[in-house]
């Protein structure tokens, strides 16, 4: 997507419906989906909602992959005792979603697991139905975490908020 494009998807691209598709429920829904899963997991799952980038940010180069970065580290998604932070970005004017992990999780779980994940929320979001992708993806990432990082052995404190956040 070329910057002229990104920059109009930003500017007009149906960003102002973020809390018609994440409502209050929704987001009850996804903070519950997330503490029950992380019960069975060594992992810890954040899940942030972007309307749209800052005109000016898609001017200078700023892009989702990035912006997922940058709010990895803002969130501190990295500062678990086991590295298992995991980071759903959705940036809504562009149609993006980007899952960032913490390099304890990038050593044991193949990167093509996550791309297959964020390919099926894609495809939910792009039928609009945006409950049963942000649901599934959350129920597929507890999953992939629960096969690798069982939470069975050792004392599993819950160290990031399960709330997803809008922005």
């Amino acid at each position: 997507m070329g910057r002229m494009v990104r920059l109009w998807a930003n500017l007009c691209g149906g960003w102002f419906q973020l809390r018609r598709r994440f409502p209050a429920a929704l987001l009850d829904d996804m903070a519950a989906a997330i503490t029950a899963g992380e019960r069975t997991h060594l992992g810890e799952i954040r899940f942030v909602v972007e309307s749209r980038l800052a005109p000016l940010d898609v001017l200078a180069g700023l892009d989702a992959a990035m912006r997922a970065r940058q709010l990895f580290a803002q969130l501190r998604v990295w500062d678990t005792e086991l590295n298992t932070g995991v980071l759903f970005y959705v940036l809504m004017a562009e149609h993006r979603i980007e899952i960032v992990v913490d390099r304890g999780i990038a050593a044991t779980v193949a990167a093509g697991e996550w791309d297959a994940l964020c390919a099926r929320i894609q495809q939910h979001y792009a039928g609009g139905r945006w409950r049963d992708g942000s649901l599934e993806g959350i129920a597929r990432a507890n999953a992939l975490l629960a096969q690798h990082f069982p939470g069975t052995d050792r004392a599993n404190p819950d160290e990031l908020p399960d709330r997803p956040v809008l922005l």
